[in-house]
């Protein structure tokens, strides 16, 4: 069963096509790797799932609720971390998760598991101000995960965070579908993390989806095109010069 799927999804900005005819196939209960240059349309993609910007064709439907019809069921149904959480810089952290949770309308104890959840239960009465920039990738996805909501949206979680920082958090995305049932959506420029946390891979380049599938189906098109199999990064870059070539962006 897909939890998130798009049919020809597509957005442009005057004559820039950023995201073109996309159809995402995501499994309920998996991590999905959704990897990309910069510029590829990945976030624009998940704008679209927030109602952050609007889609200029085609359609999604996220738990079987399509957009635009169930736009405010939709957005009650994810959790979300995209681009650098804001947050107030004079609330201590678990005020900023308790603004949250009573927009949300959850119970108290939330905010004190979501901030055990990324391991910032010791700060949770410091100044987000005073928060290093791996703290506040920690409180963002902190503010994803309070409910614990069926879908995740996460951009760049590791952004900032050391090596140990971005083995926990990878291990705890890893965690996730089974311990909350949840499905993941993650983009990251570490394709070594990706290829450790993710079920699935989906590549864009240019705005069009390029591959989708499981890493052995993926090692699986790489081997029959020639490309080195070794590890994602490789045939990420393969399959993403490949396509430049075809278009003609490099020689």
């Amino acid at each position: 069963m897909n939890m998130i799927e798009t049919k020809d999804l597509t957005k442009t900005y005057g004559n820039f096509t950023a995201v073109s005819h996309l159809n995402l196939h995501i499994r309920k209960g998996r991590v999905y790797g959704f990897l990309g240059p910069n510029g590829a349309g990945k976030s624009t993609t998940m704008k679209m799932f927030l109602g952050l910007t609007k889609p200029t064709d085609g359609s999604f439907y996220i738990d079987g609720k399509t957009y635009p019809k169930d736009r405010i069921a939709i957005l009650k149904e994810i959790g979300s971390f995209i681009e650098a959480p804001a947050f107030y810089g004079n609330l201590t952290g678990e005020e900023n998760l308790d603004l949250i949770r009573k927009i949300l309308g959850l119970p108290k104890q939330c905010v004190g598991d979501a901030l055990e959840l990324v391991g910032l239960s010791s700060f949770r009465k410091r100044p987000a101000k005073k928060y290093s920039l791996g703290m506040k990738q920690r409180l963002g996805l902190a503010g994803a995960l309070i409910g614990r909501p069926p879908v995740l949206i996460l951009d760049e979680p590791t952004n900032g965070l050391d090596p140990v920082g971005i083995h926990e958090i990878r291990t705890l995305i890893r965690s996730l579908p089974q311990r909350y049932n949840c499905t993941v959506l993650v983009s990251s420029h570490l394709l070594a993390e990706v290829e450790l946390m993710a079920d699935d891979i989906g590549i864009l380049n240019h705005g069009r989806l390029l591959f989708e599938g499981t890493m052995d189906e993926l090692k699986q098109s790489a081997r029959a095109a020639s490309f080195p199999t070794d590890n994602l990064e490789e045939m990420f870059l393969a399959i993403i010069d490949e396509d430049n070539r075809r278009r003609g962006d490099r020689v």
